[in-house]
């Protein structure tokens, strides 16, 4: 990987921070070759801070520290697009990121209803719960369900009405985390296999 850091008189190029899963901006910093060898080196994201006149790694005093998990310089060499995993809040304020924007994913709503699945998992013995209900009925029964939701989703799909549609995709979506779940994985596993796929 080729940066020209010729063009500034510091000898500093721009480096984006992008969070590597959700894809948002987290922050700008600057890098000169020692931050950027030293990010490669230590796999956190350090940059050479121009107020304090030396390099600095993102999180050494709040401990929120930007794991890196790759890097490619742009079209002229000169400023860099980090991916990284951040731990904590990027900006020095306490936000997400430095323009005080939520760090999450427009499908992150999965990931809170994957909680919700596995805490109603854990408690079968809830009386009131639907998918408590679903876990102590047992694997045939949650893919029962499945499969019931498939063939309605199949069959909305065949008329006009897009309530009913979505309303039964829904329902299938919500019936196939609880399925993955009884067998022991996650939506995160499903996303790794089509990105496994996709990478051929």
């Amino acid at each position: 990987m080729e940066v020209d850091f010729s063009k500034d008189k510091d000898g500093l190029v721009p480096a984006i921070i992008q969070d590597a899963e959700t894809k948002n901006v987290l922050m700008l910093g600057y890098m000169n070759k020692e931050a950027l060898e030293k990010t490669k080196e230590t796999g956190k994201v350090t940059f050479f801070s121009r107020s304090k006149q030396r390099l600095w790694t993102k999180g050494e005093e709040s401990g929120n520290f930007l794991t890196l998990v790759d890097m490619k310089p742009d079209c002229d060499n000169d400023t860099l697009l980090i991916y990284a995993h951040p731990k904590g809040p990027t900006c020095h304020t306490g936000t997400d990121t430095c323009w005080g924007e939520k760090n999450v994913s427009d499908l992150s709503f999965l990931s809170q209803l994957e909680e919700v699945i596995s805490n109603r998992r854990s408690n079968p013995e809830n009386e009131k719960s639907y998918v408590a209900s679903l876990f102590r009925s047992g694997i045939n029964k949650i893919a029962q369900k499945v499969g019931e939701e498939a063939v309605e989703v199949v069959i909305e799909s065949k008329d006009d009405n897009h309530d009913l549609f979505l309303n039964e995709s829904a329902d299938l979506l919500f019936h196939y985390l609880i399925l993955l779940q009884a067998k022991g994985f996650t939506l995160k596993d499903v996303t790794e296999v089509l990105k496994a796929r996709h990478g051929k």
